[in-house]
Order: C-alpha cells, then sequence, then structure tokens
C-alpha cells in the first residue's frame, strides 16, 4: 500500500505530464536478429508485427495453459526490440524466453546496463532531442530510452521541457489511480488474462502465439474464475484486507493508495461479486472508480 498521501504537487505534475520517473532498475533484454520481430509475435500476446519504430506496447507471456507467465514492456526500435520487465516479477523473461530461439537468428542480450529507461507520464511526446516511444511501460505517455552514458544530457532535457523527478512511490500512487494492475501485486503467475483485467494486451486476431488455444478455450467457456475491481473509498482501504458483497467475503484489496485525501484500490473478487456492492470489512462502501483524465 501507499500509506501516505501523495504529495498533491507530484501527482499533479504526472497528471498533467509534467513528471518523470526513473526505470532504469528494471530489466532491459535487448531481442536482435533477422527473425526477432517474427519470432516475438508468434510467443508473445500482442501485435509485435504491427510496431513500427518509436511504438511500445505491453505485451504477456503465457503459458501453454493460458496463465500469465510474464508481463512485459515492449519497445520497438530501428535495429532491435527491448523488452522491459519489472525485476519484481518471478522470472527473467530472458531466461523463459531463451529455450524458444532453437535455429531461429534471435539473439537476447541482457542490457539493463546499457541503457537508462525513464518514463513520462501523461505526455504525448519525449522532450526535444529525447528518444521517445508511446506507450510508456508506466501507461499513458511516453519513454525515454538512452544508453547509460546519455544519462545527465537526458536529465537536462527532461527539466528543460518543465518536467522534474518524482519517487516511485509516486508512480505507484498514479498507477492505482488509473486502474492499471501489476503483476505481484494485483495477480501472479497463476491468473488468467481475463482475470488480471488485461483481456486488452492480446491480440486474437493473429494466427498464434503460445497459449493461444486455451486462451480461446476459456473465452469459448464462459467468464474466468475471478475479477479486478477499481474502486474507492471515504475510509482508508488497506492492501489484502477483506472486501465483501453483504455479509459474504468475496476478495481481497490487492493495491491501494491515498491521494487527494481519499483512498482508491484494485481488489481482486469472486465471478458473483463482479458487479456486486461492495464494502470493507467494517461495512464502509466501496464504490466503483474512474480513471482520473
Amino acid at each position: 500500500m501507499v500509506d501516505q498521501d501523495t504529495d498533491v504537487r507530484d501527482i499533479e505534475a504526472v497528471r498533467g505530464g509534467r513528471a518523470w520517473v526513473d526505470l532504469s532498475e528494471r530489466r532491459a533484454i535487448r531481442v536482435s536478429g533477422t527473425d526477432a520481430i517474427g519470432w516475438l509475435h508468434d510467443l508473445l500476446t500482442a501485435d509485435i508485427a504491427g510496431l513500427v519504430a518509436g511504438a511500445a506496447c505491453r505485451s504477456l507471456l503465457l503459458t501453454p495453459t493460458g496463465y500469465i507467465r510474464a508481463d512485459v514492456h515492449v519497445v520497438r526500435r530501428d535495429d532491435d526490440v527491448v523488452l522491459i520487465q519489472d525485476r519484481r516479477q518471478d522470472e527473467d523473461i530472458r531466461a523463459a524466453l531463451e529455450p524458444y530461439v532453437l535455429s531461429a537468428d534471435v539473439r537476447l542480450d541482457d542490457a539493463s546496463d546499457e541503457l537508462a529507461i525513464f518514463a513520462l507520464p501523461g505526455r504525448v511526446t519525449a522532450p526535444d532531442g529525447l528518444p521517445g516511444f508511446s506507450v510508456s511501460a508506466l501507461g499513458a505517455g511516453v519513454d525515454v530510452v538512452v544508453p547509460a552514458t546519455s544519462v545527465a544530457s537526458a536529465r537536462d532535457a527532461m527539466a528543460a521541457a518543465g518536467s522534474h523527478e518524482v519517487g516511485h512511490d509516486v508512480a505507484e500512487a498514479w498507477r492505482i489511480d488509473r486502474g492499471v494492475p501489476r503483476m505481484g501485486a494485483d495477480f501472479g503467475r497463476r491468473s488468467l488474462p481475463a482475470e488480471a483485467a488485461l483481456d486488452h494486451v492480446i491480440d486474437r486476431t493473429k494466427g498464434c502465439f503460445l497459449g493461444q488455444e486455451s486462451i480461446a478455450r476459456i473465452g469459448n467457456l464462459g467468464h474466468p474464475p475471478r475479477v479486478l475491481r477499481h474502486v474507492r473509498g471515504d475510509a482508508p482501504i488497506v492492501a489484502g484486507s477483506i472486501v465483501r458483497d453483504g455479509d459474504d467475503d468475496v476478495g481481497e484489496v490487492t493495491s491501494s493508495a491515498l491521494i487527494d485525501a481519499r483512498s482508491v484500490a484494485l481488489v481482486r473478487v469472486s465471478w458473483s461479486a463482479a458487479n456486486a456492492r461492495l464494502t470493507d470489512i467494517d461495512g464502509h462502501p466501496l464504490r466503483d472508480a474512474e480513471p482520473p483524465g
């Protein structure tokens, strides 16, 4: 839980596209080779082949049975692709993908120490002179990916564009405020994409991806056993606490933050409570939240 009221100036700066977050601690895997794009397209859930240089997207690596194995941000550059992964995830995406290389002309290199990654939430374009990739690993916005040797000049350019650095606690609060799920907090390796509110990162029109048949079968048979809901409340909402539908315990809070003196959270509930009127353990109502504009 983000357990203190987020600094109003910082959260407003993020909302207004006037802030940046250093994501350089994240894992960055460079994928190169003549087969790289098609190979990734056949493994990950998103439309990797449709990404043009300067574009980025969120995508998943699934197990053959359709469960989420890894959650990555895919950045298309001129000559390669960079997979950005939160290190809080259990499995290194490079190690997960390596067994599938086989005879393909694909090279996987850990570029984590070579690249600096900055997220600029809410921005439409990167500051002048910096390579920008849209969308951001944090959601709406752009990312700047530069050589680690160019960190100082990148920081200067972002400052000149009217942005200032905010901490990861502010970025986490902004994520929760927008209802964006994070692997390790709101879902894990035994979650289906539909349980994690991530159906939108699956391209159902392409020919194949790892786990596709299982995802199609699950979709045809009905609904997931659990769903994520984005809620607000007037009383403090604590991550890990129970949520109820009447007298029944139907789920738990997975992420929570206090923003503008109001609580906002993601909660994981059973399918039967997908549209229920939820309360916290003490009976305080939890209302469906609308992400800020």
